[in-house]
């Protein structure tokens, strides 16, 4: 659960992850928040427009057309991998969906439920993005469009602290839907997973150097595996993120007024963010969500 980004949030967060965005006319009032609350946030879900062309296809989701009023998105994704934002509020894309796919996406589960009710409004709990396609199953996907689709989704992600879990396709939503079609969801979560392993200009977080074999052999410490950077969601619960607060605040990062505890917090972020820029990272690099590279060298002990 997320407060909605501002416009200016957005706009940042879809640059710093690399893509080339375009703001068109009006777009930080264009929405719907008349019609609806808008939030808390929970997800992205992508979406083709069956248009072509990138100008009409644009005009179409800004304003929509007689039987749906725009904004149909927030963002286009055209075929060149140009994202034109055109709505920084809610806006008519999800429509009603299954409100047990909605509870999954929340709870970033690792598979989703069967869309088979449409009980629960989409257009408030989702960033939308259309990308230009005819959906026939003909029209190609290209690269550039695929990479920007997966830069999208993750800068919102990475924006709001989510995993790759929370990115879902129209068809995995409101039942009938076939969208997006010519790719699958899941590959496209890989995609993005694999992207928020990395800091936005896709470089990795740098490996520590192999020390030196001990003279005598030694029994190595037990220490926690990397649980993976989906496991630090807000709500978790679990020692680890209590043995982890107390080797942050042990290595001199610890950011807490009291604690740490076992819930993952605000806190355990800032004191996590501390580390990391200990460690060098800089920028987004330094966002306080674990990297396997900065939790290896934490060493936090086996609970």
């Amino acid at each position: 659960m997320a407060t909605p980004l501002t416009a200016d949030r957005l706009l940042r967060a879809l640059r710093d992850e690399g893509l080339h965005v375009i703001e068109h006319r009006s777009w930080r009032t264009n929405n719907r928040n008349h019609k609806g609350p808008w939030g808390p946030t929970h997800g992205v879900m992508i979406h083709h427009t069956v248009t072509s062309g990138s100008s009409s296809s644009v005009e179409l989701c800004y304003n929509g057309h007689s039987a749906l009023p725009g904004p149909l998105c927030h963002g286009v994704i055209d075929k060149a991998g140009t994202v034109h934002l055109v709505s920084a509020g809610r806006a008519n894309h999800a429509g009603s969906g299954d409100g047990d796919v909605l509870r999954a996406v929340k709870d970033e589960r690792a598979s989703l439920p069967a869309d088979n009710e449409a009980d629960t409004d989409g257009n408030r709990y989702f960033y939308g993005f259309e990308a230009v396609n005819l959906g026939d199953g003909k029209d190609p996907w290209p690269e550039a469009q695929l990479l920007a689709i997966e830069r999208a989704a993750a800068a919102v992600c990475r924006a709001h602290g989510w995993s790759q879990r929370s990115v879902i396709g129209h068809l995995e939503w409101q039942p009938g839907k076939v969208d997006p079609r010519g790719f699958t969801m899941n590959s496209m979560r890989t995609r993005i997973g694999a992207r928020l392993d990395r800091d936005p200009d896709g470089v990795a977080e740098p490996e520590k150097p192999k020390p030196s074999p001990p003279s005598k052999p030694t029994k190595p410490p037990a220490y926690e595996p990397f649980p993976g950077s989906s496991f630090f969601a807000v709500g978790r619960r679990s020692p680890i993120v209590t043995a982890m607060g107390k080797r942050l605040v042990a290595e001199g990062c610890g950011r807490y007024t009291m604690g740490p505890g076992p819930a993952w917090s605000t806190a355990d972020r800032n004191s996590y963010a501390a580390w990391q820029r200990k460690l060098g990272y800089t920028g987004t690099a330094a966002d306080g969500i674990p990297g396997k590279a900065s939790w290896d060298r934490l060493k936090v002990p086996n609970v």
